[in-house]
């Protein structure tokens, strides 16, 4: 019987054992509060002493892969916010597989129907926060090592599966210190050929072969405080900015349609101006979310945002960037996304489509390093961050079984 009938043997002849492992160890994480914040906002989560927490999983992590058997090394920046990366292979070949999912969580937010750390399992779906994003997943991957450990064939393996468990995927302190696959890539702490990160939804109907880039800009307008008794004497810079702000809204980049990405877009998310109902404010400020294509530079960017400012007659105005980080986009035609889409089409019957984003995932990071990677995993891309987040048992399963399937092709 060949490699991958074995698996497919086993995962179907242990069905039940390996969903209940998986299910028993989502429960697990999604008890932990590892929410990830910036620091401005930790006074609104008493339970945490800083962001994220993500030992609290790193333990679980390092006892199960002790329990099966595999080697693996913690890195942190700092102490608490620790990276486990498994390792499962001959490395003869040189080429390293990392398949990373993130420990860490967004706040649960309203509007659950249940507790959001009490995992609640209901027609074969899961509820609670991270059971999707990513704590799910990343017990796909932990399993998937696992059988592969089991039943001896890590030792077909001439290449390195890198089972990754991460810390600081969902939020970025504005020092823009990373604690997660940023830091890990800056130290040269590992060095992937390819990656597939679980993170994107789409049922594993879709592969994320390109993601717009994001850069954020504060405005701020500034005026003359005054009293709202006397407000010729002062300059209003909330009137100020609004005249700024309809420009704004019909600003046309300068760009070219990419094949995949499609076009750039422009959010205002946030204007704060003014102390009181009976003072001229003396200051606005707005935040703008840029996502970019290939092509777009940022001098570009920053020059068509000055010259909307420069039209408001007598504004005055302070541009700052907040954040920028690239577009990419990888060829779709390569090794790893062929693997993907025969592997899904034998186990799941369809063959995922390649695609392009406008949400940023690890993929971004990765790439922009050198490494190959697409984001592709289980889930309904609308569970994400939202109240009675879910994600189907089964899938999670399938995931796990593909997971060996992907390693098996690329590592053998």
């Amino acid at each position: 019987m060949e490699t991958k009938a074995i698996i497919k043997w086993y995962f179907e002849d242990h069905h039940n054992e390996i969903k209940n492992r998986i299910v028993d160890l989502v429960r697990e994480m999604v008890r932990e509060k590892t929410v990830n914040v910036v620091s401005e906002k930790l006074p609104e989560h008493p339970y945490l002493k800083f962001r994220g927490e993500e030992y609290r999983i790193a333990k679980i992590i390092r006892r199960e892969l002790d329990k099966i058997g595999i080697p693996y090394e913690e890195f942190a920046r700092m102490e608490g916010r620790p990276n486990v990366i498994g390792k499962l292979g001959m490395n003869v070949s040189g080429k390293r597989l990392l398949m990373p999912g993130h420990m860490d969580v967004v706040p649960a937010g309203d509007g659950w129907d249940s507790d959001p750390y009490k995992v609640i399992e209901k027609d074969g779906v899961l509820f609670g926060r991270g059971t999707l994003d990513n704590k799910g997943p990343l017990v796909s991957i932990i399993i998937a090592a696992e059988v592969l450990k089991r039943l001896g064939l890590d030792k077909q393996l001439k290449g390195e599966l890198l089972i990754a468990a991460l810390a600081d995927e969902e939020a970025e302190d504005p020092d823009g210190i990373d604690y997660g696959i940023g830091y890990l890539l800056e130290e040269k702490l590992i060095n992937p050929t390819y990656a597939v990160v679980p993170d994107i939804g789409e049922n594993m109907k879709s592969i994320d072969v390109a993601e717009k880039g994001r850069t954020v800009f504060k405005v701020k307008a500034i005026g003359k405080q005054a009293h709202g008794s006397t407000p010729e004497r002062g300059i209003n810079a909330v009137y100020m900015m609004a005249k700024l702000v309809g420009k704004i809204e019909n600003l046309k980049f300068n760009y070219e349609v990419h094949p995949v990405l499609g076009h750039p877009s422009l959010n205002l998310g946030e204007i704060h101006g003014g102390a009181a109902p009976n003072i001229v404010p003396g200051t606005c400020m707005i935040y703008l979310d840029i996502r970019t294509v290939p092509g777009m530079m940022k001098e570009n960017v920053l020059n068509q945002l000055q010259q909307c400012i420069d039209k408001v007659e007598n504004g005055k105005f302070e541009l700052e960037v907040m954040s920028w980080n690239e577009p990419h986009a990888i060829d779709p035609n390569n090794e790893l996304v062929h693997s993907i889409i025969n592997n899904s089409k034998e186990v799941l019957g369809f063959e995922p489509k390649p695609f392009g984003m406008g949400g940023g995932t690890f993929a971004k990071t990765l790439n922009l390093k050198g490494v190959m990677s697409v984001g592709w995993g289980p889930g309904d891309d609308e569970a994400f961050h939202v109240a009675n987040e879910y994600v189907e048992i089964q899938q999670l399963v399938d995931f796990s079984l593909l997971t060996c399937m992907v390693s098996l092709d690329l590592l053998s």
